[in-house]
């Protein structure tokens, strides 16, 4: 079967890794991967967190910074005209947006607040980012179809390298996530594994002489 994308010159070269690596941890938060909570429960974002783990851990190791997100409002009138009503429950203090347990235990550097689908939309991880002249973002988290697929676009649109583990991002529904992924592999990101992000992360570490 022909690819019309393929033969218009679509992801006809790859991206690859630039001199620093950032990781940013999109919304793997109790509220979304949780089997408690209404958004929560999907086997495919709760595999993407048990990935993203070592490679947070793997990061944090070689010295590189690690932001994580929770996407959560101050008031239901915060929150953007969303069409999914359980958004309007991800307030400011309720468990929802509390990190996901096993990321909270591997210890983001920092952990922002968002309110919009992209981790950087109206919030510092830009900033923080060219703080530490990351030019190469490894994007994790969930939901493919939504908020990582957002984040991806604008770390693009930033002028990051952007790194997808397929592994390391989920979504509810297998075939929403699989034609995300190739969507944005054709255009803004190389899509990857958890342990090829490990094994680039383990590269700039031993170049830099880190411990």
């Amino acid at each position: 079967m022909s690819d019309i994308y393929a033969e218009r010159g679509y992801g006809d070269r790859p991206v690859g890794f630039g001199t620093k690596i950032g990781v940013v941890v999109v919304d793997f938060q109790r509220g979304f991967v949780g089997a408690d909570f209404p958004m929560g429960g999907a086997p495919m974002v709760d595999q993407a967190v048990r990935n993203t783990v070592p490679v947070i851990a793997a990061a944090k190791r070689a010295g590189l910074p690690v932001i994580a997100c929770v996407n959560g409002y101050d008031s239901p009138r915060a929150a953007p005209h969303w069409k999914v009503g359980a958004v309007f429950d991800l307030l400011r203090g309720s468990a929802s947006v509390e990190l996901d347990p096993r990321i909270a235990a591997a210890a983001p550097d920092v952990t922002l607040m968002k309110s919009a689908p992209s981790i950087f939309f109206a919030t510092s991880a830009a900033a923080i980012l060219n703080k530490e002249r990351v030019d190469t973002v490894i994007v994790t988290g969930c939901i493919t179809s939504g908020c990582v697929r957002a984040s991806v676009i604008d770390a693009f649109s930033l002028g990051f390298r952007v790194m997808v583990p397929h592994d390391c991002v989920g979504d509810h529904d297998a075939a929403a996530h699989a034609q995300n992924l190739k969507d944005v592999e054709r255009r803004y990101a190389d899509v990857i594994d958890a342990a090829s992000a490990i094994e680039a992360i383990e590269q700039w570490r031993r170049s830099n002489d880190k411990p």
